[in-house]
């Protein structure tokens, strides 16, 4: 597995640790054990060998929207509470609490089209200089 196959896995491994995955029972002894569920997959390739990672909560208040804007990097979105309007590179789609997506670079807006609160935790891998 190369270095990026890996880091989209710890990524990934992150988001369902910060989602509060649920634990099964019935483990030796009575402990609990973790449960794992992938929540998305992508090959990528990046423009440096050498990348600076962000994990970041962004937190929208009831119908807040983003400027326009981009990110130095692309990388996976995690709406872990309420829902998300996203404008990316033109196509538009809207992300629920508990869906994964991936943004890709280009220009973009996001918007809060629930009624309460939203929240994303975004993961971006820039080039480093």
């Amino acid at each position: 597995m190369n270095k990026l196959a890996v880091g989209l896995s710890t990524l990934a491994g992150v988001a369902v640790w910060l989602s509060g995955p649920a634990l099964a029972d019935g483990a030796e002894g009575g402990a609990s054990k973790p449960s794992r569920q992938a929540l998305f997959n992508k090959d990528v390739d990046l423009p440096s060998a050498r990348i600076q990672t962000h994990v970041v909560r962004v937190t929208f208040p009831a119908g807040a929207k983003s400027p326009t804007h981009t990110h130095p990097g692309p990388g996976p979105r995690y709406v872990i509470k309420g829902k998300l309007k996203v404008v990316d590179g033109g196509e538009t789609k809207i992300y629920s609490a508990g869906d994964v997506f991936w943004e890709s670079g280009h220009e973009m807006t996001v918007e809060n089209v629930a009624g309460d609160e939203s929240q994303m935790i975004f993961f971006e891998m820039a080039p480093r200089d």
